[in-house]
């Protein structure tokens, strides 16, 4: 294929749905600026409103939203429009989680930090010459190590404790100097 066709090739549309206003302004921009026609809400309610109006044949959507879950948001996407290709989008994953959202109409799970190519990929999973194995056996994420799984639930409480870092060691039941050597040791896995 040559680059002209390429890229006068339309692109499908997507709604992006994630509570992070700053990473959905920077995802709408990348994926608009690879030729996708994009909608955006920050919450359920907003999602469904844009999806029941005109159902786009992406969505991605992000696990914990304040209000209803990504969960609940990928049973109604799938309800109104069963064709939409779903990918959900955590900085907390977990095998359970992956198994739950694919059972309710996901296509695939990604975990944060994730960037619009894997994005994609993911979306792109499924179709050409494999869709009828893809489409049978859903990709799962691999096993989180158990570094990281601790890791993200420190950055959970660290969230749900608005980054106060004392506050959060003492949900976590630790000293807060071992959190602080804990956030210190791998500022990479944000």
């Amino acid at each position: 294929m040559s680059e002209a066709s390429h890229i006068n090739t339309p692109k499908p549309s997507l709604l992006l749905v994630d509570d992070d206003q700053r990473l959905r302004s920077r995802m709408v921009r990348a994926f608009e600026e690879r030729g996708y026609e994009t909608q955006q809400a920050s919450n359920y309610d907003e999602a469904v409103a844009i999806a029941a109006e005109e159902s786009t044949e992406l969505a991605l959507v992000d696990l914990r939203m304040p209000g209803k879950s990504g969960l609940e948001l990928v049973r109604e996407l799938h309800r109104i429009d069963g064709a939409t290709k779903i990918v959900v989008l955590t900085g907390y994953g977990s095998i359970a989680t992956a198994l739950e959202a694919v059972r309710l109409g996901a296509t695939h799970y990604l975990t944060k930090p994730a960037d619009v190519d894997e994005v994609i990929a993911a979306f792109d999973r499924g179709t050409g010459e494999l869709a009828e194995t893809a489409a049978s056996e859903p990709a799962l994420p691999e096993t989180p190590s158990l570094a990281r799984v601790e890791w993200e639930h420190i950055q959970r409480v660290l969230t749900d404790c608005d980054g106060n870092i004392t506050k959060a060691a003492e949900r976590l039941g630790i000293h807060r100097r071992s959190l602080q050597r804990k956030l210190a040791k791998f500022p990479s896995l944000r």
